[in-house]
C-alpha cells in the first residue's frame, strides 16, 4: 500500500495537470448567412479557432462549440434578437437590417463613398465603440457584448444587362440590403430590400433587375450566373455589424474565457479587414473565370471616374437627413458622424463627399 501511495504521489508531482479536470463549456454559435460568405466562415476559422488556441495554453477550459451557421436557427432579419434573446449564444449581428435598433451603426451607410479602405473603417469603428458612449450603449442595450467587427469590401452594381452610365439605372429595380437602399436615392432606381441569401432568386425570378452588392458576397452565392454584368464603381466600404455574445451568457463565463474571446475578437477584426482587401480583386477575377463559359459570359465594366462622381453628387443629403431624424429622438448622430469622418481622415482617407460639412 505504501509503495502504491508513493507511486501515485510521484505521478501527481510529475503531471500536476492531472489533479484537476478541464471544464468544458458548451456554446452555440450561429449566423443567418452560410460559411462560404468569408466573414461568416472566419467566425469559425479565426474567432473560434483563436479562442480554442488561447484556452489551450493553460488547459483549464475548453469550448464545446455547437455550430448552426447558414440560417439553421434564424434568418437575416433576426440576427440581433436571436443573440439578444439567447436563441444562440454567439452570432453575427447584421446591422444593415437593424436601422431602428442600431441607428448609429448606420453612419457609414449614410456617408457612402467615404472610404475604400476596410481596415481604416474597422479601426475607426472600433475606436468609436471604445470612446463614444452612445454607440457602445446602442449595442449593449440589446443584451449584447461585442467581440469583433465586420465591414464590407467595395460595392458595385451587378445587372442582367450592360449599362454605360449611372443615369441608365433610372427605372431599374435593384436589390440592396436594408439601409444601403439609400445609395440608390436620387438615381431613379428602385431599391428592393434583400440580403445575400435572397439576391440570386431576386434576379432569377425578376423581382429585381440586378443587385447593389460586394464581390466577396457575390462570388459564393454565384450571383454572376444571373447578373453577369459587373459595373465596377468601387462605391466604398461600410460597417456591416459585429460578432457578439449574449450578455447573460458572457457574465457567466470565467474571466479566462472572457479574455480569450476578447483577444480572439480583436484578431478576427484585424484578419477580416485584411481579408477584405486581399480578396476583393481575387473575387472579381474569379467570377470572370467561373462565368466564362456560361450563356452570357461574365463581364466587368470599369465605370469612368466621372460616373462615380455623378453617382455621389446625385445622392441627396443622406447624412443630414439621417442625423436630423436621430437628433429628434435624442440620439447624438451629428457628433457621431463628425467623429466617424474625422476618424477616417486621421487614417489618411479622403472622402469623395464631405458629409459632415453638410450637417
Amino acid at each position: 500500500m505504501k509503495k502504491l501511495l508513493a507511486s501515485l504521489a510521484t505521478a501527481a508531482l510529475m503531471a500536476p495537470g492531472a489533479l484537476w479536470a478541464q471544464e468544458v463549456i458548451p456554446l452555440t454559435v450561429a449566423s443567418s448567412h452560410p460559411t462560404v460568405v468569408p466573414w461568416v466562415g472566419m467566425i469559425k476559422t479565426v474567432f473560434m479557432a483563436r479562442t480554442d488556441e488561447i484556452l489551450a495554453e493553460t488547459g483549464n477550459y475548453q469550448i464545446e462549440w455547437n455550430e448552426a451557421f447558414g440560417g439553421q436557427l434564424y434568418k437575416a432579419n433576426a440576427t440581433l434578437t436571436s443573440v439578444e434573446e439567447g436563441i444562440t449564444d454567439v452570432g453575427w449581428v447584421f446591422s444593415f437590417l437593424e436601422a431602428a435598433k442600431l441607428p448609429l451603426s448606420q453612419a457609414s451607410s449614410n456617408a457612402p463613398f467615404a472610404t475604400a479602405n476596410p481596415p481604416a473603417l474597422l479601426d475607426t469603428m472600433q475606436e468609436l465603440l471604445e470612446t463614444n458612449e452612445a454607440f457602445l450603449e446602442e449595442w449593449e442595450s440589446h443584451n449584447l457584448k461585442v467581440l469583433g467587427l465586420t465591414a464590407t469590401d467595395l460595392y458595385d452594381i451587378y445587372l442582367k444587362e450592360e449599362i454605360g452610365s449611372i443615369a441608365e439605372i433610372d427605372g431599374l429595380k435593384l436589390s440592396a440590403p436594408g439601409v444601403l437602399g439609400n445609395w440608390l436615392r436620387g438615381t431613379g432606381a428602385n431599391a428592393v430590400d434583400g440580403a445575400l441569401p435572397t439576391f440570386y432568386t431576386d434576379v432569377q425570378t425578376g423581382v429585381s433587375d440586378g443587385v447593389l452588392t460586394l464581390a466577396l458576397g457575390a462570388l459564393p452565392i454565384k450571383l454572376y450566373e444571373v447578373a453577369p454584368y459587373i459595373h465596377r464603381f468601387d462605391a466604398g466600404a461600410a460597417f456591416s455589424g459585429a460578432v457578439a455574445i449574449n450578455r447573460d451568457v458572457w457574465n457567466d463565463l470565467p474571466e479566462e474565457v472572457q479574455n480569450a474571446m476578447i483577444q480572439a475578437g480583436q484578431d478576427y477584426t484585424t484578419a477580416h479587414g485584411q481579408d477584405l482587401v486581399e480578396r476583393h480583386e481575387f473575387a472579381l477575377n474569379k467570377m470572370v473565370e467561373l462565368g466564362a463559359d456560361q450563356s452570357t459570359p461574365v463581364k466587368i465594366i470599369p465605370m469612368p471616374p466621372e460616373e462615380r462622381t455623378a453617382w455621389v453628387n446625385a445622392l441627396p443629403a443622406l447624412a443630414t437627413d439621417w442625423a436630423a431624424s436621430l437628433e429628434e429622438r435624442g440620439i447624438p448622430a451629428k457628433e457621431f458622424m463628425s467623429q466617424y469622418m474625422a476618424g477616417l481622415r486621421a487614417r489618411g482617407e479622403t472622402p469623395a463627399r464631405d458629409w459632415d460639412s453638410e450637417l
